[in-house]
């Protein structure tokens, strides 16, 4: 008896769990179909109770070969668009695959390969909604989530004479 009681409440237990951490996602078909020369790409983040407390970085790039000295960055736009009729969001970025970088000469730097990319974005992170982006087919998205402890800090008013 005791054997079974143990074996329901471990059951118990383990689907409770389980419950907790079911979301219900947004279906992406609801988005437009990528045009031509472009592909559709999602960030899907877990749902978690702290999702105030967390940022989302992301950017577009792809990984090139370039020198061993200077930096590099990829030309190009993200747009933020609206999901008309719905209320989401989502990104379109823009580029002909243009590179930009500094000039300094480097002879005997070895080559190397790296993710080059064009401005980053910090938006909100939300375990409820993909973050959906456009991006030419020859690029990926790349993202980094931040989070806080949750401490708020208050700025300091300046006084000011009269």
């Amino acid at each position: 008896m005791k054997k079974i009681l143990s074996i329901l409440m471990l059951f118990a237990i383990t689907t409770t769990g389980v419950m907790a951490q079911t979301v219900n996602r947004l279906d992406p078909s609801i988005f437009p179909s990528p045009e031509k020369g472009y592909k559709q790409v999602l960030i899907e983040v877990p749902f978690s109770k702290n999702d105030n407390d967390k940022k989302i970085e992301f950017s577009v790039g792809k990984v090139m070969e370039v020198d061993g000295c200077n930096n590099f960055g990829l030309v190009g736009t993200l747009k933020e668009k609206n999901l008309e009729g719905w209320g989401y969001t989502y990104y379109s970025f823009e580029s002909k695959g243009d590179v930009f970088s500094t000039m300094m000469g480097c002879p005997d730097a070895a080559k190397r390969n790296i993710f080059v990319s064009g401005k980053s974005e910090l938006v909100r992170y939300n375990g409820r909604l993909p973050i959906v982006v456009y991006i030419p087919e020859d690029m990926e998205v790349r993202f980094k989530v931040y989070k806080t402890d949750g401490e708020e800090y208050f700025a300091n008013e300046v006084k000011t004479k009269k």
